[in-house]
């Protein structure tokens, strides 16, 4: 086996027991995998590993403010990720890709919390990063999140909805989307 091959992560596998778990509505268990993966990683961690983490620890809480620290700690996580690492996983895709959700979940909570401004400006982040997902079921999931999003803000504030790219998959990721800030799936619910 090669330096650059896909090696078996058993974090990833753990992390991955835990997903199964949430999406299976067994979220107090997912909760208590995530946990024990945390126990282990610690803040120090890989970043990959924290990032998927946090996104998915995220997805699993009741309370919407500790959503927001899963969901900040997966953003700064994901900033310390290189392509090359997120390759090593077995991630097709850059790490520029992960930003759309990651700003999506950002912007959804603090929806949920009342905080307008935050919520419109990680909802423009992830509109802006967009152009990184591929015309895919995921990459749907995703603009179909960014799309209630914004409905659901402009719904509230009277104000029109942000113009979506003309072409959604050749816009560029712009410089802010790659800057750290405060940070899974959507759960624009």
């Amino acid at each position: 086996m090669s330096e650059t091959s896909v090696r078996p992560d058993p974090v990833m596998a753990e992390i991955g027991r835990g997903m199964e778990l949430g999406q299976r509505g067994e979220r107090e268990a997912a909760r208590e995998v995530f946990a024990g993966v945390w126990d282990r990683l610690g803040a120090d961690g890989d970043p990959f590993h924290i990032c998927a983490l946090a996104h998915s620890m995220a997805d699993v809480q009741d309370d919407p403010r500790e959503e927001l620290v899963w969901d900040l700690r997966a953003l700064e996580s994901a900033d310390l990720v290189s392509d090359e690492r997120a390759r090593l996983a077995g991630v097709a895709s850059p790490v520029a890709a992960f930003y759309p959700s990651l700003h999506l979940n950002l912007g959804d909570v603090y929806r949920r919390l009342g905080e307008w401004d935050l919520a419109r400006a990680h909802l423009a982040r992830g509109l802006d990063a967009v152009g990184t997902l591929g015309d895919d079921g995921y990459g749907q999931l995703i603009r179909g999140g960014l799309d209630r999003l914004a409905q659901r803000l402009a719904e509230r504030s009277g104000e029109p909805l942000p113009e979506p790219p003309s072409d959604p998959l050749s816009v560029p990721l712009s410089e802010s989307a790659s800057e750290p800030t405060e940070a899974n799936g959507p759960s624009s619910d």
